[in-house]
């Protein structure tokens, strides 16, 4: 959407019937679909450079792994119409085996673009030219966020004014280590303090773990199971608190969103999260798989009311930077880069 604001023209190009194709046809923008196939099959591979040629499209960005081997597969099989760029966001390390050092390393990909400088450091010894790589961070939509919160989350809990709601926002997945956040809880509540803990997230594996660990840890009734919800963006500012537990990350958008809805956060030093939550600037950092720190700096943040407030404004202040704009404008200067210098096509920014 930033990039057709700009003028871009462009293709959204996918599986048939995924939710990405329903909102870029809902915004506005051209879809062409494709029925989705093991990721070696040449025919799909040659439906998307044929597409590719009848459309004049230059170049490709692909967002995920599968689109990633697609696009390298149609270059080597049936022609190079078009350049690569490439999207890296997840944080496991890249595997060492040749069919990566093929897609990494294709003579058709131009740019890697990574979402963090962790990631960007995970991607790098696989590359030939590791100079390919740029430092893209993800962007939200500062707007989409209620300038005042309706309380409607306290109603539905039946929580009183006065506790503080803590919560995570991700789904039940191994990496997200929710286990340290119910010791985190655990450990919160008896320094003596008083909160309500929040899992916002649909089930990714771990439900049924972090469930029984609810009872085995004494938290029935002080933390609550939401499940998926859409209505994140009305519940997010009604939180106290962000409690980031993850093992493992790329990034961590949903600490954007809290910046963008003055919540504080309280994290692990895990992946790229130490380049958005600075500590004691921006947030309140902790060791990995250390639920005891957790607790000590969220017990920092109810009981120092400064620096809770220094925290919050410092943080509202840099995610500006991570707007959906700013991500259009890094996305469409690295586009600019690789047309004009292999192309010679000039891009008006």
């Amino acid at each position: 959407e930033e990039l057709a604001a700009q003028g871009v023209e462009q293709w959204v190009y996918c599986p048939r019937g995924a939710p990405l194709g329903r909102r870029a046809a809902a915004a506005g923008l051209p879809v062409q679909s494709y029925r989705r196939s093991f990721a070696w099959n040449p025919l799909t591979a040659r439906r998307l450079m044929k597409f590719c040629e009848r459309q004049g499209i230059t170049l490709i960005h692909a967002h995920d792994a599968h689109a990633h081997t697609l696009a390298c597969l149609a270059a080597s099989l049936w022609g190079e119409a078009a350049l690569i760029v490439v999207s890296r966001r997840v944080d496991f390390p890249l595997r060492s085996n040749p069919f990566t050092r093929w897609k990494y390393n294709h003579r058709r990909v131009r740019r890697i673009l990574c979402v963090s400088r962790f990631i960007e450091a995970l991607v790098r010894p696989h590359l030939e030219e590791p100079l390919r790589t740029r430092v893209v961070y993800s962007g939200v939509d500062l707007g989409r966020f209620p300038e005042t919160p309706n309380g409607s989350l306290r109603q539905a809990l039946q929580v009183e004014t006065d506790l503080p709601l803590v919560a995570n926002v991700a789904a039940l997945a191994p990496h997200k280590d929710y286990p340290t956040f119910l010791r985190a809880a655990r450990a919160f509540l008896d320094r003596g303090h008083r909160a309500c803990f929040l899992i916002i997230g649909g089930d990714a594996g771990e439900e049924k773990r972090v469930r029984r660990e609810v009872k085995e840890l004494g938290l029935e009734g002080t933390v609550h199971l939401l499940g998926f919800r859409t209505d994140v963006p009305a519940l997010l500012p009604q939180l106290d608190a962000l409690l980031v537990s993850s093992k493992t990350e790329g990034l961590n958008t949903t600490i954007l969103d809290a910046f963008a809805c003055r919540v504080p956060v309280v994290a692990t030093r895990a992946g790229g999260i130490p380049e958005l939550v600075e500590h004691e600037t921006t947030g309140l950092l902790a060791p990995v798989e250390d639920p005891n720190a957790l607790a000590a700096q969220l017990e920092r943040l109810f009981q120092e009311p400064q620096l809770r407030d220094r925290l919050i404004a410092n943080a509202h202040q840099k995610v500006q930077a991570f707007s959906r704009q700013a991500l259009g404008r890094q996305s469409l200067e690295v586009y600019r880069e690789i047309l004009e210098a292999e192309l010679g096509i000039v891009v008006k920014l």
